[in-house]
């Protein structure tokens, strides 16, 4: 800067004063990670001589092609809950995304999202999968999940979401309630039955 730019800032700088040195420091306030994240955490930690995840990983599973609408409702659960399900009726509480993971990564982080799920008292679930239409096996990580949540005893019932949730690429589950929750249940419908008599 020459002398007459040092003159022009300094007359335009007139009657400004510096800010005074703050001693507080500033953070951002921290938030929880989501539960993806923890997911991912936790399989990251996983040791693998201590696995205790009971889904499988087969040479061969159904094979669900990219664009097949599946599912799949357990014994005892109600025509009316699955069809809700089918639909899309039910609030998805909790979503887990496995774009671009690989098998045995997916395979964790279902087996960990379930159980957190559940043990968070949730009840519908979205696991968005992907169809697999560009993969070398097309529908390859779809065809693993639907396995695995047929193995899974906390689900109830699983479905394709429909076309405004993801279609074929997303599948829908419904978990067991917890045992809290059944409880919880139990109790509401004892005493609304004990005060219509």
């Amino acid at each position: 800067m020459g002398d007459y730019d040092d003159d022009l800032f300094r007359r335009e700088m007139t009657g400004v004063a510096p800010l005074g040195e703050d001693d507080r420091v500033y953070t951002a306030p921290r938030r929880e990670p989501s539960l993806t994240q923890r997911l991912r955490r936790a399989s990251a930690i996983a040791r693998p001589n201590q696995d205790p995840n009971p889904l499988t990983v087969p040479e061969q599973v159904p094979q669900a092609g990219p664009h097949d609408i599946i599912g799949l409702k357990k014994n005892g659960v109600q025509e009316g809950v699955y069809r809700k399900l089918r639909l899309g009726k039910y609030e998805v509480q909790e979503r887990l995304d496995l774009h671009r993971v690989r098998l045995m990564d997916a395979r964790d982080q279902v087996y960990l999202f379930i159980r957190e799920s559940q043990n968070q008292g949730l009840r519908t679930v979205l696991i968005s999968h992907g169809k697999g239409q560009h993969s070398e096996r097309p529908g390859l990580l779809k065809s693993y999940v639907l396995h695995w949540l047929e193995e899974f005893d906390q689900v109830l019932a699983f479905h394709s979401a429909p076309p405004n949730q993801g279609g074929a690429g997303v599948t829908l589950a419904l978990l067991r309630k917890s045992g809290d929750a059944s409880q919880k249940n139990r109790e509401f419908f004892y005493e609304k039955s004990r005060a219509q008599r």
